[in-house]
């Protein structure tokens, strides 16, 4: 059991598990898959999915059936935003490559009280992720 899930049979070979839809707006016309993993101790048909309803702004994390993620993945739309597939982040159907890294950082005052002069600060090494496109993200190492 995984997530609340069994996974059991259906008779021909296939494992039954939720689809990939929308719970409030009943359909898959308006997700946005976010992140495709495996999981490792299911047969690799089934892979774990998380998206959001464009709709009604649902999100929703399950076991699937990578079939499933077909005709949800090759719509327009998808390709506009960033999809995480497994440890590839992937923006315009392409994978990002990465472009460097940075280190970034992060301060805040040690006091609310007016006229506070010191800050506590914290430095994040980033790694830079870029597309084709042009468009880029940062992640923490």
């Amino acid at each position: 059991m995984v997530s609340g899930f069994y996974f059991r049979g259906d008779g021909a070979g296939r494992h039954r598990v939720p689809p990939v839809m929308c719970g409030n707006c009943g359909t898959d016309r308006n997700l946005i898959i976010r992140s495709v993993t495996d999981m490792p101790a299911q047969p690799p048909e089934v892979v774990l999915v998380s998206y959001t309803c464009s709709r009604c702004g649902t999100f929703d994390e399950h076991p699937a059936q990578a079939v499933d993620l077909n005709q949800v993945l090759a719509r327009p739309e998808q390709a506009a935003d960033v999809l995480i597939l497994g440890s590839n982040y992937m923006h315009c159907r392409q994978p990002m490559e990465q472009a460097g890294s940075e280190l970034r950082k992060l301060s805040v005052p040690v006091s609310t009280e007016e006229g506070a002069k010191d800050a506590l600060g914290v430095y994040l090494s980033t790694r830079v992720l870029r597309c084709d496109c042009g468009f880029q993200m940062e992640l923490p190492e």
